[in-house]
């Protein structure tokens, strides 16, 4: 074992690391949430809209589409989200976003990169792709969340990593303290592509850190669509109700 690893496996036992919710500590090499607070994530199962991957209560015994992609036909293929946008999930989103404890990309990463692996094994994905931010909203948080969280997954399917010419054309409000009506108008014709074709032809994962209207990553992948993808499959962390 190099000394290193043993370095950090030493200290690890000796100052654990506490957990990012509950403050326990945590002796698992590189892990950042207790095994307790691993239990209580509430990971999407089916049933779920076969589209959009919206959870619903209750028994579904076939696979079926939600009246809102029914009413409107996302621009994505299909979109997944690893666990639902509350407790654990939640308080490390937030804490990786807003409090810039990047070091929790991977933890949600790993979560994310397994819903990926779950719902688009039989998918050929040619890369991996994620929301961009306004280069205002970069500057103020410094990072860009979903491009770090775009990074490990694509590292861990082997896959490359790219922002496919995506850029913001403006400034836009936090969708978070929208309605889905007001989400929708926020962010259309809020992407474009670079002139540069990459995008033509190809099928893209596109990473978000949370999907709940899906109103930015239908106006993303409808950006993309519109500049040649071939498909465009969605994955986040968390789903948001």
């Amino acid at each position: 074992m190099p000394l290193a690893n043993a370095l950090s496996l030493l200290l690890d036992f000796v100052y654990p690391r506490p957990c990012a919710v509950c403050g326990a500590g945590v002796i698992e090499r590189g892990r950042h949430l207790c095994w307790e607070c691993w239990r209580d994530v509430g990971l999407i199962e089916f049933p779920f809209c076969s589209w959009c991957g919206d959870p619903v209560a209750g028994q579904v015994d076939n696979h079926y589409v939600c009246a809102w992609c029914r009413r409107r036909p996302p621009s994505f293929d299909r979109a997944r989200s690893a666990a639902l946008y509350d407790g654990p999930v939640q308080h490390c989103v937030k804490a990786f976003k807003y409090g810039k404890r990047t070091h929790l990309a991977r933890e949600l990463g790993a979560l994310l990169s397994s819903c990926a692996r779950v719902h688009y094994a039989d998918e050929i994905v040619d890369a991996v792709t994620y929301v961009p931010l306004h280069r205002r909203r970069r500057r103020e948080r410094t990072f860009n969340q979903a491009h770090l969280l775009a990074g490990f997954v694509a590292r861990d399917l082997g896959v490359k990593l790219t922002d496919a010419g995506l850029y913001r054309t403006r400034h836009t409000d936090t969708q978070a303290l929208l309605n889905a009506k007001a989400r929708r108008r926020n962010v259309e014709g809020a992407f474009a592509v670079k002139p540069n074709g990459w995008a033509r032809g190809r099928s893209l994962l596109l990473i978000d850190d949370i999907m709940t209207t899906g109103a930015t990553v239908d106006a993303v992948a409808r950006t993309l669509k519109g500049a040649g993808a071939h498909r465009v499959w969605v994955a986040t962390v968390g789903r948001g109700v």
